[in-house]
């Protein structure tokens, strides 16, 4: 998709991590040389496609909602979806996030982040969630990881839906300082409601993200206070998708 960028360390992120990852362009879909339910997992990377016209994301959800009964069997089978900053804005559009009544209704949005600018650094994430795909390699961790959006608060159309998602346990990942003990501006970059960072559908396994792993695999290319762990938060994050994924398929 034109404008889409962090597709290339996507890509190497889930190769070192075990899958055989492959580029699809919506093209390929509508030409059906490529066909969605070929894959084990989804990922729709950040960016600003198609120059984030009208919305961040509208039109790329736009040019994806022909696929959507494809989407709906890829969800039906427990595989994964994952879309990171501009990709959650896509799956946000798409109703597929946070979907709490699977009725694909639009129900939140990625808005202007209360800073009124663009927020690219480091900040900090800690898992909030019992999601069993993530606890191996983030429980009891709070992790470095960069930022990069203009468009990135949390909101949602009413109380009602956050009042579900947190009952439905679907707030994976929060934003936070380096010890827990702060998540105002700048460790919250944009100002999402609760400090919110990543999401879930009601059964875990679609997945949005503001913050970028794929940038930072390796703890080498994290700042001195962020690579302490023994891996990066990308490497962390995809051995848990890869990890997922096989015993779901084997």
């Amino acid at each position: 998709m034109e404008g889409t960028n962090n597709e290339e360390e996507g890509f190497y992120s889930l190769k070192r991590s075990g899958f055989v990852p492959d580029y699809v362009h919506i093209s390929e879909l509508t030409s059906e040389k490529k066909h969605l339910n070929d894959y084990d997992l989804i990922f729709i990377p950040g960016g600003f496609s198609s120059g984030d016209y009208v919305r961040a994301g509208a039109l790329f959800a736009a040019r994806l909602k022909p696929f959507l009964k494809d989407v709906e069997k890829f969800n039906d089978s427990k595989k994964l979806i994952i879309g990171v900053c501009n990709g959650f804005q896509v799956l946000s559009e798409l109703g597929l996030l946070p979907d709490t009544d699977n009725t694909k209704e639009r129900t939140m949005v990625l808005a202007t982040n209360e800073s009124d600018k663009f927020e690219c650094r480091y900040t900090y994430i800690k898992y909030t969630s019992k999601n069993k795909i993530f606890k191996k390699y983030f429980e009891n961790k709070i992790i470095q990881v960069p930022v990069a959006h203009l468009e990135g608060r949390v909101l949602f159309k009413n109380d009602k839906i956050l009042e579900e998602i947190t009952e439905n346990d679907q707030i994976l990942f929060k934003y936070s300082n380096y010890n827990d003990t702060d998540s105002s501006y700048p460790w919250n970059p944009n100002g999402s409601v609760m400090d919110i960072s990543s999401l879930t559908n009601k059964n875990g396994n679609i997945i949005g993200l503001m913050p970028h792993p794929e940038r930072v695999y390796y703890n080498y290319q994290m700042s001195p206070d962020g690579s302490m762990h023994e891996m990066g938060t990308g490497e962390y994050f995809f051995r848990s998708l890869y990890e997922y994924t096989r015993r779901l398929v084997d």
